[in-house]
């Protein structure tokens, strides 16, 4: 037997779920370490063009699964919603770059969290979704942890209301993604999202060329689509195998991740508003993310 049967043997014997964390722990700390690139890369090096490394490397790395749909299995009869969802999704993903770059990453991270606070409010808006009483109250409860990082009548950095934009945008772009899951699948949706976000980001990066000063920064680039998609197959694989409710909460091992980085490479020091508002953040994203999980689990 190879070396990579007795691997291969040994993780099929862990439970479901525990494969399932382990996996999400693989696509955040892949994450993780895309957003410490983008920081790195920031100051020399536009949000458009490492969108477009983002897109492009993604891309190529998806093609293989794009080629074995054919022409078929890719063409759309919804062209508008993919586009419009596109343009809003290529705002958000701006956003958030820019809010590493410019934020500490602990800050940026669990601001990024309150995506799943607007995501409850647009479902509502678009969807016309029951939300119950608890759910409304971890929302609110969650924008109290928001505006705590915020720190309304102290100095506020601009950038915070960039990260807060982005989060919401995202949330819009989410949703979106269900309208169109009545008739489009995954692979489709992500080929004109991955497509898209190319033809996007093409010419603002050709515009704004800036090479990228020595060799690790050009690797620090490349990795950057790479990471990403590692990342998207974490959790994609994560959510497969284990119950959203009990793997959910190891998204949040993010923020320690960001911290960590955060206050090793950079020298980022979180404040105490940033610890509360943040717990506050997490402790409420995480009772929906359960609640979502518990109501949409099958009944035995």
């Amino acid at each position: 037997m190879t070396l990579f049967a007795v691997i291969e043997t040994r993780w099929l014997k862990l439970p479901p779920n525990v494969r399932g964390i382990l996996w999400l722990v693989m696509g955040t700390l892949a994450f993780s370490i895309n957003d410490l690139f983008v920081k790195s890369l920031g100051k020399s090096m536009s949000p458009f063009q490492m969108a477009f490394f983002r897109y492009g490397i993604g891309f190529l790395i998806m093609a293989p699964v794009f080629l074995r749909m054919g022409a078929v299995g890719l063409k759309t009869s919804r062209p508008g919603i993919h586009g419009a969802r596109l343009v809003i999704a290529c705002i958000a993903q701006v956003g958030v770059y820019t809010t590493v770059v410019y934020l500490p990453l602990a800050d940026a991270t669990a601001l990024a969290f309150s995506r799943i606070l607007f995501t409850t409010i647009v479902a509502v808006i678009v969807l016309r979704e029951v939300v119950s009483g608890g759910r409304w109250t971890a929302t609110f409860a969650g924008f109290v942890g928001v505006i705590i990082m915020v720190r309304p009548g102290g100095e506020v950095d601009p950038i915070v209301f960039v990260a807060i934009g982005s989060a919401c945008t995202f949330a819009v772009a989410n949703v979106m993604i269900r309208l169109m899951s009545t008739t489009e699948p995954p692979n489709r949706i992500l080929f004109y999202y991955q497509a898209g976000g190319i033809a996007v980001f093409l010419i603002p990066t050709i515009l704004l060329w800036q090479s990228p000063p020595d060799i690790v920064s050009w690797l620090m680039a490349l990795a950057i689509g790479i990471l990403t998609a590692v990342g998207m197959i974490g959790f994609i694989r994560g959510f497969a195998v284990g119950e959203a409710s009990v793997i959910g909460p190891t998204e949040y091992i993010r923020l320690i991740f960001a911290a960590a980085f955060g206050l090793l490479i950079f020298g980022e020091v979180p404040d105490v508003w940033t610890i509360v508002g943040a717990l506050i953040i997490v402790a409420c994203t995480s009772f929906i993310a359960r609640m979502e999980a518990t109501k949409k689990r099958p009944a035995k």
